[in-house]
């Protein structure tokens, strides 16, 4: 991944998806291992503008709405 010097990292060290968000029971529900490894996917360093443009980005990735994240901002 190739970053830029100018926008902040973001380690995303915990996330939980809201995989109920519009998921009826004839939708598509996921299964528990494609819901670890999206949330396996989330992990780790995500640059971003802000903290709403890095939920923003993890959730246009993944494809689900973010119900808690936790992350440490990452200075060099």
């Amino acid at each position: 991944m190739d970053y830029n010097m100018n926008e902040p990292k973001f380690n995303v060290t915990d996330i939980e998806f809201d995989f109920d968000d519009g998921n009826d029971d004839e939708s598509y529900a996921l299964t528990v291992d494609e819901e670890i490894a999206l949330r396996d996917s989330a992990l780790g360093v995500w640059e971003a503008d802000s903290e709403d443009d890095l939920i923003e980005e993890i959730t246009a990735a993944a494809g689900w709405c973010i119900k808690s994240i936790d992350y440490d901002i990452q200075l060099k």
